[in-house]
Parts: C-alpha cells; sequence; structure tokens
C-alpha cells in the first residue's frame, strides 16, 4: 500500500508502523504515481529491500507539525525561539506488555526537547555562573540555517523555511572545534 501526504504534509514523512505492507511518500510523489497508474492499464513498480539512511541531506528539515510564529497572544513575538531535532528520532523506549523492543521511532517535542535540555546542561557544566537568558543566547546565537547540505533548511514543502517556522534556527546538536571552527570553552 502506498500512502500520500496530504498537501499540507506535503515532502514530510514520519516513521509509522503499519499492520500491512505499506510506504509514506509527500504529496508531490503522490500525485506522480497516481498520474503513472492512470497513464497505463499494467503500472508495475518495485520495492527494495529497506536500508538505513545515515547522513540525509535534507536534515535537518522543518516538520509540518512544527509550531510557527508569530506569537498569537503576543504577535510582536517570535516563536519558536529555535528548533531542534524532533522528526523521526531513533529512542530509547521502555519494555511493555505490548511492547517487546527497547527502541522506537518517535517524532515531536517529547525527543526534541531532551536534545535542547542536554545542550543547555553541557553549556551550564562549562559555564556555571552563565543565567539561563545566557544560555539560551548562546544556544540561539551558534544556531545554523543550512541544512547538511549547505543550503538553507527547507520546510514541509521543500521551499527554504522562513523565520516564522525556525526562530534563530535549528539547534547544532554535533558541535566540535573542527567542525565549527571554534570551541565553546
Amino acid at each position: 500500500m502506498i500512502l500520500v501526504n496530504q498537501i499540507t504534509d506535503d515532502y514530510s514523512t514520519l516513521a509509522d508502523a503499519h499492520v500491512l505492507p505499506a510506504t509514506n511518500v509527500g504529496f508531490q510523489a503522490g500525485l506522480s504515481i497516481k498520474t503513472y497508474i492512470k497513464s497505463t492499464t499494467t503500472p508495475i513498480a518495485t520495492v527494495y529491500s529497506p536500508r538505513t539512511e545515515i547522513g540525509d541531506t535534507l536534515a535537518p528539515m522543518v516538520a509540518s507539525f512544527s509550531s510557527r510564529g508569530p506569537s498569537i497572544a503576543s504577535p510582536g513575538i517570535l516563536k519558536p525561539d529555535i528548533i531542534g531535532p524532533g522528526l523521526n528520532i531513533l529512542a530509547a523506549w521502555p519494555v511493555s506488555v505490548d511492547n517487546v523492543t527497547t527502541f522506537d521511532i518517535l517524532s515531536g517535542t517529547l525527543v526534541s526537547c531532551p536534545h535542547l535540555s542536554g545542550i543547555a546542561a553541557l553549556i551550564k557544566s562549562s559555564h556555571p555562573d552563565w543565567s539561563p537568558a545566557a544560555i539560551k543566547s548562546a544556544i540561539m546565537t551558534i544556531a545554523d540555517m543550512l541544512n547538511l547540505e549547505g543550503i538553507p533548511i527547507v520546510d514541509r514543502s521543500n521551499i527554504p523555511a522562513d523565520i516564522y517556522s525556525t526562530g534563530s534556527s535549528h539547534v547544532i546538536y554535533d558541535i566540535k572545534p573542527m567542525t565549527r571552527g571554534s570551541s565553546m570553552t
């Protein structure tokens, strides 16, 4: 089964579990598939063995479900402040009666918040005298507007994300002096 995103989700794909063999595709890809199916009486598809992809060049990307600014309560305040990893994150997961694995692929604030909290904790351990505002400022100041390919971070429509989607941008979660040019200490 091929599941096609709605137009509002466009290129975003989530790692969902299904009871039938299935795949998710973006809205535009879905339109192309539908056009192909209608163009022939004997459509053919090939399914390749699944593989783990590491280093997706479009990462990071603003997910379709991410909050957008400005703040409704205070339109003069830009929100979000910053974005972090939160889409299809491999995470530890408690074993329960219905679950025999110790991991899951999750999306949302429940996986983004620990990344940002960990970064804040690392900064606090290096600078114990810094206030929460100083730590927040440091995180926002070093945020990156570019994806792994070196082009602007995109949103669910695969176009450059605007400031209302990214805030100060995406947190750098793998900062190393050799990759970013300076250290935090």
